[in-house]
């Protein structure tokens, strides 16, 4: 019975390394948060007992700490530094994760040149491309430094070695799913591995006072590659957005243990490399000197970052049973809701037997609610072939019984537009303050909306 009990007692358990969900025998895939190869096998820890040891340093009251060792370094590119909150904070390990081909390498290397000074050393390491590759790229985008080094390295006991030759500031590893300790089993990017490096790597920034930017592989699905603890251990986790055939690229923080997490950086990729746009709102715009049929400018908050975009529309007699809905930049759900309720609401049935084209300016994704309004109007407007007031733009979330709901920063958004030279908008009840020398018009539902569009275009809009 004794021994029963203690080959029970030993007998190998399962966990799954995201959720913590424990079984008895090995799956493939984990029937509590559903993720595949995340169940690893576990000894059963044996009970004991940690006698109290000699403390590295003694506990101080809060407000003696010197908070001068966190005091963030700007990275020379305005647009990281402000995700980032200021800048890298000494110690601090940032994980940047995006889409093959998104810009992740030409941004670090820019970052890794600008930042290389006489008194801070800037170590690249490559485990992707070849140093020569690297080189190329930097004669490019000009990131040449004499306080830049570079190394291609994918053994992390060589990545090692390196900071202790170099000694430098700021360590830039591309990518850590490359890098593989001989110590571990495993592949290359694998969940053990992966965990490895990237201990060592938060081990030694930690240490040495040093920043470090972890560039991370991304899924089909959009998430960051690799054991979800590595998102736990780092300090700063940033996503690189953008679509490949745009030129704009978005730098958003998903977690941030030194600043906020609702900032937006953004990046314009072309030939000569990648540059920050302090002003991106020109990108999302078309300049023209007479007005279009079936456009409406709203003004979308990324982050807490107003930024001034167009919607477009067009509808044409469609020449199959089903009609078409195309769209682009925008969601398929909220502009089918934008129908209903102009059908519905407005009043306005030209819309249902007609293709139906609708897309953003720039390459700009427009998912908030606060679109809504400049949609319906777009759509209206292409219906009757009429276009809307000059210098308009539209502000608000439209409900399924045609009501005009609040939205959050309305005054930052008119600010916005009032900069650029807008002059006319439409906006829920209660805007707040408005700029001086703009018109606001307050509406509260479909119908008031409609009614910037000419009163004979709207009668042969609804008749039709």
């Amino acid at each position: 019975m004794a021994a029963r009990t203690k080959s029970t007692k030993d007998r190998p358990s399962y966990r799954c390394t995201e959720c913590g969900w424990q079984t008895a025998k090995w799956l493939g895939r984990c029937p509590e948060c559903q993720a595949w190869g995340t169940v690893e096998e576990y000894g059963a820890p044996a009970v004991r007992t940690t006698a109290a040891g000699r403390v590295s340093t003694a506990a101080l009251p809060i407000g003696q700490v010197d908070g001068r060792q966190a005091t963030a370094r700007s990275t020379g590119v305005d647009e990281l530094d402000r995700v980032l909150g200021g800048g890298l904070v000494p110690g601090a390990v940032v994980l940047l994760a995006g889409e093959p081909g998104v810009g992740k390498s030409t941004l670090l290397l820019d970052v890794a040149a600008k930042a290389a000074s006489d008194e801070h050393r800037t170590l690249y390491v490559t485990g992707e491309e070849s140093a020569s590759q690297v080189r190329l790229r930097a004669d490019r985008i000009n990131a040449l430094s004499d306080h830049l080094y570079l190394a291609a390295e994918t053994d992390l006991s060589a990545v090692l070695g390196h900071l202790d030759a170099v000694k430098p500031s700021l360590l830039i590893m591309d990518s850590v799913q490359t890098v593989a300790s001989p110590e571990i089993d495993g592949a290359p990017g694998g969940m053990a591995q992966v965990r490895e490096v990237a201990g060592a790597l938060i081990r030694a920034s930690k240490e040495r006072g040093m920043s470090t930017l972890l560039v991370g592989h991304v899924t089909k699905d959009g998430a960051i590659a690799g054991p979800r603890l590595l998102e736990h251990l780092v300090d700063v986790v940033l996503s690189f957005e953008g679509d490949r055939h745009a030129r704009l690229r978005l730098v958003r923080g998903v977690k941030n243990r030194y600043g906020a997490t609702d900032e937006v950086g953004c990046f314009e990729l072309h030939d000569e490399g990648i540059t920050g746009l302090a002003d991106p709102s020109g990108l999302f715009l078309t300049r023209r000197d007479v007005a279009v049929p079936g456009t409406c400018l709203t003004v979308t908050l990324e982050g807490r970052r107003p930024l001034v975009a167009e919607v477009q529309s067009l509808t044409v007699d469609s020449q199959i049973p089903s009609p078409r809905r195309t769209v682009s930049g925008l969601e398929t759900s909220r502009v089918s809701m934008m129908l209903a309720v102009l059908e519905q609401r407005g009043r306005i049935s030209a819309l249902g037997k007609r293709d139906i084209y609708s897309a953003t300016v720039g390459g700009v994704k427009l998912t908030e609610p606060a679109a809504d309004l400049a949609i319906a109007l777009a759509l209206a407007s292409a219906a009757s072939d009429t276009p809307l007031p000059k210098n308009l733009v539209a502000i608000g979330e439209v409900g399924l019984a045609g009501e005009v709901r609040r939205v959050t920063g309305v005054q930052r958004r008119l600010a916005e537009a009032h900069r650029l030279g807008f002059t006319h908008a439409l906006v829920p009840s209660d805007p707040g303050k408005v700029p001086a020398g703009m018109k606001v018009t307050e509406v509260a539902d479909m119908g008031d909306a409609l009614r910037v569009l000419p009163r004979g275009r709207r009668a042969k809009t609804a008749e039709a």
